[in-house]
């Protein structure tokens, strides 16, 4: 679900901000922490007066800088994947110029490539419209030096004022987000709480996560904020450090975001009946809140997360190196980044453990723990010929997850039926290339194959693979399950037990009575776009499609998406 109305995009221009929030943001920049005593029945909230603010002044102001010949810039928050020729495309720290913004949830705009629609709530109005050049190339060689100074003095004082101008932008989104979440925490939890007929304590924990908990931490953080903060010239604060010191928290973002589809989910299932969408409506109204959705409210620490390096980014080309504050500023750029990274890479694990639990419940006769006790990623898979010390050979399928190496037999007649045959502790191995010939250990001749050594007990397994690339593959494929175990160590990657029970117990469950209706292999599709046809007028109809939304693409993924899922479909039972 992708909240509409252009939702959260912060107001990044002051102006704008003026203009859309018109006293939405606390001139205080402290919440307080004592949440407010009110409570209020099911009909006094339903009874509530409309006292909120006035939505659409974002747009109405951008349109009239439009208007007035201004360029107007938007940089992209996610990458936007089009699914239609009137889409615009774009990857995350894209700039887009807005041509048009009329429509609260389409803009129209343009890029390298084209001009078309793009989906509002994917960017956000860069600080800086306008670039200050470089250098005084555009001086002429017969102005006197005094002229050329004053010029680079002038440079100087514009990139203190752009500098001012992203500073004053961290600081005031973060205060207008410290108000969604306060509003959020006030005005819907605190009354959800009290209506226990409507809600039950595992809707509200899977509607808003612990978004309480990021509340908590959003305050400490704004409050250490406000004090690096320097009011009379805020160029020179020094708000770096603030980022660093709080790295570890921002983590807890992983959590909300992990199970933010769940709550939409949950959340448009109570929608349909309209006394919960009349009693969320009164919330808002009595909270005084702007004019959006709880889906849109319930987006805004999604998008949070994604737009602090995007901002640290901006700060960054806006600080010289000589600045006092340019070290830390570069280092919390990294750090954030890499935080967006985490999320997104826990993301990915996390729809990666429900394939494997589902591929496992497929494996007839499995014995011993879960695959997920110990690994959470496929690397690879194949065919290979295992050879024992006997000289037996044995045709299995192998399936390589990080920790672990697990093969299985294909029935004689059912061939898309596995067998589970045993697993090999991939921690203790070392990989061992072996050249085509006699081999000495085993005193038979093998081709193409390469063996996994115990390093402690020295036991010794031999494979065999059909083609050169495919053993080349092979030992490329354990080469990286050992990287991936590092990386996962010094990033902190971990799956909780209770994901990994609750990935297990939801793959029994789909299995159960249910076995041929079983799908292994993917992503759900997505809702179709409509069909719109090619045409040469603009501006003809706004997309209705709602955008794919990659929520936490912030950066390129460090891993690209597995290759071999693909063979769970040809391999596991019960196909249609």
């Amino acid at each position: 679900m992708v909240a509409r109305g252009g939702m959260a995009r912060f107001w990044s221009l002051e102006s704008l901000q003026m203009v859309a929030a018109d006293g939405g943001t606390e001139s205080s920049a402290l919440v307080d922490d004592n949440g407010s005593e009110e409570d209020y029945s099911y009909e006094e909230l339903c009874q509530a007066a409309p006292r909120y603010l006035q939505p659409g002044g974002e747009q109405l102001a951008i349109n009239e800088l439009i208007s007035d010949g201004s360029i107007v810039y938007a940089e992209a928050l996610w990458d936007h994947v089009t699914m239609d020729d009137q889409e615009l495309g774009f990857k995350a720290g894209d700039v887009i110029r807005v041509l048009e913004a009329s429509n609260k949830d389409w803009w129209w705009g343009r890029n390298e490539d084209k001009e078309a629609w793009f989906p509002a709530s994917f960017v956000r109005l860069r600080v800086n419209q306008e670039e200050v050049p470089e250098n005084c190339s555009s001086i002429q060689d017969e102005e006197q030096d005094a002229d050329i100074s004053k010029h680079r003095q002038k440079i100087a004082e514009n990139k203190d004022q752009m500098r001012t101008n992203v500073i004053q932008e961290i600081m005031n989104t973060e205060r207008v987000y410290i108000k969604h979440l306060k509003d959020i925490c006030e005005g819907y939890i605190r009354q959800c709480r009290k209506h226990t007929g409507m809600f039950t304590t595992a809707q509200l924990s899977t509607i808003f996560g612990n978004i309480e908990d990021i509340y908590k931490f959003q305050r400490k953080f704004l409050k250490d904020l406000e004090k690096q903060y320097n009011k009379e010239e805020p160029h020179l604060s020094e708000i770096g450090s603030c980022f660093l010191q709080h790295q570890e928290g921002f983590a807890i973002y992983s959590e909300y975001c992990n199970n933010h589809p769940s709550a939409c989910i949950e959340l448009s299932k109570l929608m349909k009946q309209g006394k919960y969408r009349h009693f969320f409506e009164a919330c808002r109204l009595l909270q005084q809140m702007i004019d959006i959705a709880i889906d849109g409210f319930l987006l805004t620490p999604v998008q949070k997360i994604c737009k602090y390096p995007l901002q640290l980014a901006e700060l960054l080309k806006y600080t010289t190196q000589e600045h006092s504050d340019y070290n830390n500023i570069k280092a919390a750029y990294e750090a954030m980044k890499n935080v967006a990274c985490l999320i997104n890479e826990r993301k990915r694990r996390l729809e990666s453990i429900d394939k494997i639990a589902r591929w496992q419940v497929s494996i007839v006769d499995w014995e011993g723990p879960d695959v997920l006790a110990r690994s959470s990623e496929l690397i690879h898979s194949g065919e290979l010929t295992k050879i024992s010390k006997q000289g037996k050979s044995q045709q299995r399928t192998f399936f390589l997850f990080d920790h672990q190496l697990v093969f299985c037999k294909k029935d004689l007649l059912r061939r898309d039926i596995l067998y589970y045959k045993d697993r090999i502790d991939m921690d203790e191995m070392e990989i061992v290339d072996t050249e085509d010939g006699r081999d000495k250990d085993f005193n038979i001749n093998v081709k193409n194959a390469f063996k996994i050594i115990n390093r402690a007990t020295e036991e010794v397994h031999l494979f065999c693979a059909k083609k050169q690339e495919d053993k080349k593959r092979w030992m490329e494929a354990c080469g990286n399950e050992r990287r991936r175990v590092q990386e996962d160590k010094e990033m902190g990657m971990e799956i909780s037990e209770n994901q990994k029970k609750q990935a297990m117990q939801n793959a029994r469950k789909s299995r159960h009575g249910k076995i041929k209706g079983v799908s292994y292999n993917g992503c759900p599709v997505p809702p179709p776009h409509q069909s719109l046809h090619p045409i040469h007028q603009r501006h003809i109809t706004v997309p209705t499609s709602i955008p794919q939304q990659q929520v936490f693409a912030l950066a390129e993924p460090k891993r690209k998406p597995s290759l071999f899922w693909h063979t769970f479909n040809k391999l596991t039972p019960f196909k249609k």
